[in-house]
């Protein structure tokens, strides 16, 4: 099979991604890759803000009965940590991984829609600005001069339950901001995920068939048609959030016929699917980083593609174990707790999967791996914890208690967040053309690793013994002064490493390593192309015979002898 032409025969008249770069090129760019990298930079912007947030928690949870921050100021920062982390880090950082990548992947040009691939960014952004902006436009002189005096951010958590977010702490305007914010916000994300869906079943380039698909593309597929059916619940919870609130309508009022369980129905059929939402694309990264890293192929490609599908449709059916301690029924609670172990099993594959291919390669342990290899760590973990919320008596005993909060900090910190760091160490240099420092990548690697443990292990037990979260103090009772403590140490002790991070980043930028175009010996078609890419991406998009493009045809007689 002959390469096919991807360009145009006058490829001088297509600039190179980088030889204009002003401002206004990157501010009116429809470039994916572009774009891609905005998504990349406004989210690591969001996740120092988020992470910031965080310090201040355990600053004031650091012993009993502090004074640091007052409830009000606590309970806003609480939600502003928790919607920025959610909303403004981990699922557009993700898709903004797709949105560079995904094209490059399936040799294609560019996304389907260009023009909607920015519109989605400038959503992100407009959203994550117009919610931060209610520290100062969201007070109100109506709550005793709480709103005004406190900045008036919203205080009802990431999740904004009713009543409480249409009672006492949300008189003022900030949780108005926090619903038109997650608005645009999920507006956005729902464009992005229309136009992953059409780029990847409509622009794979020839021999590109859905079962040679890079296991990170089918991961995007699947998290894009979660996208598609998971955002449509938030946003009209959204909508009638703000009816209630600024229309008088009733939908979540319950002394005026309304139903506060609504709300939550409505937010976690959301909700939970978001879980996924925000791992699958993670998963995807290991899936082609661990291969190449281990010199082997991915051991059963077909059992993580079709356990990713099969997760898919579970992740639609497991958002009522949320709601086991609200009383619905048994029946209910039976068929909820049911589900979520199913859920359990379709990940357990992908976990033996990643282990199968390991076993026996011939590992390079570089920073890229040493975050992967953590990652099945820290997953399993919280991958367990999570088994035992679906047995209903467990979740009973346990649920909003710290035992919650370090279960799911191990699932998406744990989890998507060290894969994450793992893909930026494994993708960073066919972005830039240059390598991350491995010196200074073991010592973040290590310090994320020791300073996450540290931090949230020991809530487990402060979930046991029955310390509640959403709290802003707790009596001085035995063990609970120690063991957050332990926890708040922890916690400057990964804010440390994040700094290293992005000191590592901007010294590679300027000084690094140059990486050549395939420095790992990738086999995915990225790994094609100049690093940076091209504007156009590709001059020609190799022959595509197999799963592994690039080793094909490094190795034609072995291509030769499978086809004989």
């Amino acid at each position: 099979m002959s390469n096919i032409p991807l360009i145009p025969e006058n490829k001088t008249a297509l600039p190179r991604l980088g030889e204009d770069n002003g401002l206004l090129a990157w501010v009116s760019s429809v470039d994916h890759k572009q774009i891609g990298i905005m998504y990349l930079l406004v989210t690591l912007f969001f996740f120092l803000v988020g992470g910031l947030e965080a310090l201040f928690m355990r600053i004031q949870l650091a012993q009993p009965e502090n004074s640091f921050l007052s409830p009000q100021t606590y309970n806003q920062i609480f939600t502003m940590h928790g919607t920025t982390m959610i909303f403004l880090f981990a699922v557009p950082t993700l898709i903004g991984f797709a949105t560079y990548f995904v094209p490059l992947m399936i040799g294609a040009r560019d996304m389907a829609f260009p023009r909607l691939n920015a519109l989605s960014f400038w959503l992100l952004l407009f959203g994550g600005l117009l919610l931060y902006f209610s520290f100062l436009g969201g007070g109100s002189a109506s709550v005793g001069g709480v709103g005004g005096a406190t900045g008036g951010a919203p205080a009802v958590g990431w999740f904004s339950y009713a009543p409480l977010s249409e009672t006492a702490f949300s008189m003022s305007k900030g949780t108005d901001y926090w619903a038109l914010g997650l608005l645009s916000v999920g507006i956005g994300t729902l464009a992005s995920a229309i136009n992953l869906l059409v780029t990847i079943i409509s622009m794979r380039a020839p021999g590109m068939t859905l079962r040679r698909l890079p296991l990170f593309v089918w991961m995007v597929l699947v998290n894009s048609f979660i996208l598609l059916y998971a955002l449509p619940p938030l946003n009209a919870g959204l909508a009638m959030l703000l009816v209630d609130r600024l229309l008088g309508g009733h939908y979540f009022t319950a002394v005026t016929g309304g139903s506060p369980i609504l709300w939550q129905q409505y937010f976690w059929a959301f909700g939970h699917p978001e879980v996924y939402i925000m791992i699958l694309p993670a998963w995807g990264m290991l899936s082609e980083l661990i291969p190449v890293h281990s010199r082997k192929p991915i051991f059963g490609y077909e059992f993580i593609a079709m356990s990713s599908v099969a997760i898919g449709f579970l992740s639609f059916g497991v958002f009522g174990h949320h709601l086991l301690a609200v009383g619905l029924g048994h029946v209910y609670e039976a068929a909820f707790g049911l589900t979520s172990m199913a859920i359990a099993v379709a990940t357990g594959i992908k976990v033996f999967n990643w282990m199968a291919t390991m076993w026996g390669g011939k590992i390079h342990f570089n920073t890229s791996m040493k975050f992967a290899v953590a990652f099945l760590i820290m997953f399993t973990i919280g991958g367990i914890s999570g088994v035992m919320f679906a047995a209903v008596p467990i979740d009973w005993q346990t649920t909003d208690t710290y035992f919650v909060v370090a279960h799911f900090h191990y699932v998406l910190f744990g989890g998507t967040a060290f894969a994450l760091f793992a893909g930026i160490y494994y993708w960073f240099p066919k972005m830039t053309g240059r390598l991350l420092s491995e010196k200074w990548g073991k010592w973040h690697f290590w310090l994320t690793f020791i300073g996450f443990n540290t931090t949230f292990f020991v809530q487990h037990f402060l979930g046991l013994v029955g310390m509640p979260r959403r709290v802003y103090t707790y009596p001085d009772l035995p063990g609970w002064g120690l063991m957050n403590m332990i926890s708040t140490i922890g916690s400057f002790i990964l804010g440390l490493s994040v700094l290293l991070f992005i000191a590592n980043v901007l010294i590679s930028l300027r000084r690094g390593q140059p990486a050549g175009d395939n420095p790992w010996g990738g086999w995915t078609l990225e790994w094609a192309t100049t690093s940076p890419p091209p504007v156009y991406n590709f001059e020609q998009v190799p022959p595509i015979n197999g799963r592994r493009p690039l080793w094909d045809l490094a190795h034609p007689d072995d291509m030769d002898e499978q086809r004989r």
